[in-house]
């Protein structure tokens, strides 16, 4: 993989698509940046891409919070290691912004992927395509996380409903105990897809079940014609990712904005 070429054409096909990736959503071109506006309050918002420098960052983060804090909404800007102004992170943190942990963006060319792998005896894995399998992901996530998931519940529902083609979501299922879950999300005309919300209740952690959700991900994009999966990985699943074939190419930190003044971590 070359991984210079890789990054540059995620930058330019991902980070800068004019796609929102969900219904309603809207993609947005100002000061400097590309921002996505969800079509509603649960849905997600953020920057997705800047192109900014010592001498327009600040005025570019300030109309982000002044845009975002008029809808009431909150905001993430997604931060990557190889964005300019190198001190952008600590330009988002002067305004406000509250860094989450740091994840590695990770890239595997989906032809190097094992497919094969299938989860332990005794569990199986499910499509999620309706709200009953919406529910028991939710509840997943839920258990796995430790947060709230009515939020995500609704995005995930939405995309299964009405935007299929976008989303192949998955619940692990020993016997009728969901124990994880996972979605890929697809953005047509691209050469990537992303892995999102892999996550497994304690009590079945370690037993081969998140490297099979990765396996049966991989095959669905494999039969989408999609060339690369992305990944942004926490210090608990890269070392999983990277034996399967993942490379680190950035790091990504979300700094996240509430307009009631709140502390913590984003959606």
């Amino acid at each position: 993989m070359d991984q210079a070429a890789v990054l540059t054409a995620y930058d330019r096909q991902i980070r800068q698509s004019s796609d929102p990736g969900g219904p309603g959503a809207r993609i947005e071109r100002v000061d400097g940046v590309v921002r996505r506006v969800g079509a509603n309050d649960d849905d997600w918002n953020g920057v997705l891409w800047s192109d900014l420098d010592a001498t327009t960052a600040d005025a570019a983060i300030a109309a982000q919070v002044a845009y975002f804090a008029a809808l009431g909404r909150e905001f993430e800007w997604k931060a990557y290691s190889h964005d300019l102004p190198h001190d952008l992170p600590e330009r988002l943190r002067a305004a406000g912004l509250v860094p989450d942990s740091d994840e590695a963006m990770m890239v595997a060319d989906v032809a190097d992927l094992p497919q094969a792998p299938e989860p332990p005896e005794g569990v199986r894995l499910v499509p999620v395509t309706d709200e009953e399998g919406v529910r028991l992901m939710t509840a997943v996530h839920e258990a796995a996380f430790g947060t709230d998931g009515t939020a995500l519940g609704r995005q995930v529902l939405r995309l299964v409903t009405e935007a299929p083609d976008t989303v192949a979501a998955v619940v692990a299922m020993a016997g009728d105990e969901p124990v994880s879950s996972a979605r890929l999300e697809l953005l047509p005309g691209t050469e990537f897809a992303g892995l999102w919300g892999g996550g497994t209740v304690e009590h079945w952690r370690g037993r081969g079940i998140y490297r099979s959700l990765i396996a049966y991900r991989a095959r669905i994009a494999a039969e989408r014609g999609v060339r690369y999966l992305q990944v942004d990985a926490s210090d608990q699943s890269r070392p999983i990712l990277a034996r399967l074939g993942f490379t680190q190419l950035s790091t990504t930190t979300p700094y996240t904005f509430r307009p009631d003044g709140r502390s913590g971590a984003g959606a």
